[in-house]
Order: C-alpha cells, then structure tokens, then sequence
C-alpha cells in the first residue's frame, strides 16, 4: 500500500481509510459495503486543476459524472468548483439537484431524447455537444419551440488510438461516438449550425477513452482539435469559446503500474493548445477537461465478507459477499484490482487465492490467483480503487441488493446510500390484476 498514502493499518493490524478503520465499518453497516475518502477527492481535484493551471490561465474541470453519480460526492466536487459532464436526463438531474451552475455542465451523449434536450435548454446549460446532424436539426427545433438559443458544439472524432483497452477506446476510427474530423463530417455539421437560428455554436468537443497512461494520445487529439478550430476561423469565421479535450486520465491500479502524472499531462496537452492558439489566433478560449476516474478511482474501496472457503484440485476459491452484480469491471474488462484481507491488512502472504463473487456466473472472478494471507470464514476483503465505475455500474443480477455507501474523512464516517433490501428489488413492479384471481 506504498502508493496509497490515504490508507493505512492500525494497532489491531486493520486496514484504514480516511482514519476509520474498515473493521468497524463492516461491522456496524454489513458488507457489501463501499467506503469512500472525502480528503482524497478534493486532493485530487485541486491536484488536476493545478496542474493544468499552472500551463493555461483559463480552465474548467468538469468531473464526468458517468463515474460516480452519488450525490454526496458529487457535492463535494461541486463545492471544490468543479463543473459536471454529463451523458443522459438523469444525470443532468443529478447535477442540478447537487447545485451545479448550469453554465459548468457539458452535455454529451449519443442518444439524447428530445425531453432531455428541452431539459438542458431550458435549463441554461453550457453547451451541448452534438453527435450527429440529426440530432443539431431536433435541438434547432427544440430550442424554437422553446423561445431560446441553444449552445452547441460538436463531439469530434479525432480517429486516433489511445492505447488503452477496446471496450473504452472512444476515439478511433470504428468508434460509434463523434462526427469524423478526417471526412470533414465535423465541419460540415459547424456548416449546418451556422445557419440554424436558435443554435449558437460555442465550442468543440473530443474524448478518445478512458484509462488513458501515456501523454501522446492527448498530444495528438489536441493538435487536430486546435487545427480544426483555426480552420473554422478561418473558414467560417467562428471563434470557439469552449475546447473541450476530454477526460480518461489514467491511474495506477497495482503497484508498479507506469501512468503519466497529470504534471506530465498538462504540459503536453497545454503546450500544443498554446502553440496552436497563437498559430491560428484563437484569442483564449476557455480549455475543458472531464476527468472523471483521475478524481475518484482511487478514493473508495469495496468491503466484502468471505463466506466460504473452498479448495478444489486446481485452485483455492475465498468466495465473498459482493462480485460483478457489485463491481462488473473485473468481469467486463479483465480489470485489475488489488485486494487486502483487511483484518489481517499487513498480514504475511502465504498462499495463492482466487476471489470470487456470489453470482451464478463463472465469469465472476474479482482477482485470480493473489498472494494473500491465509483467509478465513468471516474476513473482510477489501478491493481497492472502486470509486470510478464500481457502484455506477452494479445491478441487481440474481436479485442481490445493491450496497451501501460511507464517507469517511478525518476519521469520522457518514452514511451516504442506505443498503437496498429484497423490497426494493421489486420498485416499479406490477403483477397484472389478473394474475391475482384465483383459478
């Protein structure tokens, strides 16, 4: 746990977040529990936000909010400043409920509905971004019928490869996201928006994936981003106000990993924006940023009880209480998470275990073949780094409540999400009156 300077052990040799000893979590409010640190949220905010700072006077974190959508997390990075990226209606209430200014929210998304569309027009958010020509003509109409002008911009597919894993690489040239810089698809739709009456074209917007270690990716997108801006200048006469170069920052989920820090990242990113601007004239636009796991992955873990050991000629199998229904990364990417006994935090390693989850599913394997300290019945695992997409994308699959969630911070602890109960698994259902006759 060199790495993670928010966690620690203490006398009872018990992991430690945000000084609350996760013993006592689990005991006082069960497992599947996640635990997230407040402290380290804002430490990371204000540590992205410098550090682009420091390269570019005018900036705007806009935290992506397909990440972590709890509300009490969500405030917290509002009250640091942060503005919101969201992808759907119900994100967008997300944000306007937690007090976001309408003007610090970007609106991206594939499918916008035509409700969701009066909703941020109507709203005053900062900009749209469109995805297609379609979708440019449905929020010309929306904002007429509406009495208003809609601010746009266009999501721009860069055709570029960030290196990272398939499912979460958004920028390439099979991706289903953006209108194609290379085709000139993305100025034709800045053609299409000018003439539009009720559309005010405010900027341009590329996001090329998520869990991105390396700089050169971003050093590309932002050269053909800035270009294109100098082109519609040029062309168009149209002087962005917003150049948005997305999120998908990376962090190290096992010790060792090599990940860029967001030093290194800012640098490049703003010193090709600041080259382009002066070569085409841009003025200063303001320079938007998504992170969304930079600001949160690392901040929470997953608590979960081992109910069973199990021994087979192949392997040793600790299951616990939580697996893809509670974390799906592990399943959906292969992805990698570190795991502690967390009774035992310091614990010696002796042996190879596999932890798997409660699901009827093989594929439900959270770590595979971990050096672990002897693991009994009634230990606590900790997956660590859960922040970004744990909970967002948990379900109720083999009808399993979903967790509950603490903040921690300065060694006291506040329940966030209540933990769902077998009622909850049936909200919103309705057997049919004649189902209910009896024969």
């Amino acid at each position: 746990m060199g790495y993670r300077m928010h966690l620690g052990t203490n006398e009872e040799n018990h992991l430690i977040i945000g000084g609350v000893d996760t013993i006592e979590l689990a005991n006082k409010f069960g497992t599947p529990l996640y635990v997230t640190d407040e402290g380290r949220i804002r430490e990371n905010y204000r540590r992205f936000l410098n550090a682009f700072e420091r390269e570019y006077p005018k900036i705007l974190v806009c935290y992506a909010y397909k990440a972590n959508t709890s509300l009490a997390i969500c405030k917290v990075l509002a009250q640091e400043g942060a503005g919101a990226e969201v992808v759907s209606g119900g994100e967008l209430h997300v944000a306007l409920k937690t007090g976001v200014y309408p003007a610090k929210i970007v609106y991206n998304g594939i499918n916008k509905t035509d409700e969701e569309l009066a909703t941020a027009i109507r709203a005053g958010v900062g900009i749209i971004n469109i995805e297609s020509f379609s979708e440019l003509k449905r929020i010309d109409q929306i904002a007429r019928n509406t009495n208003n002008i809609a601010k746009v911009g266009v999501r721009v597919n860069p055709c570029i490869s960030p290196k990272t894993h398939p499912h979460i690489s958004t920028g390439a040239r099979e991706s289903k996201f953006g209108l194609h810089i290379e085709n000139d698809q993305a100025m034709e739709a800045y053609k299409m928006a000018k003439k539009l009456e009720n559309v005010e074209i405010r900027g341009i917007h590329a996001h090329i994936g998520s869990q991105i270690t390396e700089a050169a990716p971003y050093k590309e997108t932002t050269q053909k981003i800035m270009d294109l801006a100098g082109r519609l200048k040029k062309e168009l006469q149209v002087n962005l106000d917003y150049i948005n170069l997305g999120g998908g920052f990376g962090i190290p989920y096992e010790e060792g990993q090599k990940v860029a820090a967001i030093d290194e990242f800012a640098r490049a990113i703003a010193g090709i924006a600041k080259e382009k601007i002066d070569v085409h004239d841009l003025g200063e636009p303001l320079l938007v940023f998504e992170p969304g796991r930079y600001l949160v992955g690392d901040t929470t873990i997953l608590l979960l009880g081992v109910g069973a050991v199990r021994e087979t000629p192949f392997a040793k199998f600790v299951v616990v209480d939580g697996g893809m229904n509670a974390l799906l990364r592990p399943m959906l990417y292969d992805a990698y998470h570190e795991v502690i006994v967390a009774n035992r935090a310091e614990g010696k390693a002796v042996e190879k275990a596999t932890i798997a989850g409660p699901i009827c599913e093989s594929g439900d394997i959270l770590a595979k073949d971990r050096l672990l300290p002897q693991v009994e019945e009634g230990d606590v695992i900790a997956v660590l780094d859960t922040g970004a997409y744990g909970f967002s994308m948990s379900s109720q699959y083999n009808s399993h409540p979903r967790p509950a969630e603490v903040l921690v911070n300065n060694g006291e602890h506040e329940l966030i999400r209540g933990r769902e109960g077998f009622e909850d698994l049936l909200v919103k259902q309705i057997v049919p009156e004649r189902l209910l006759k009896k024969e």
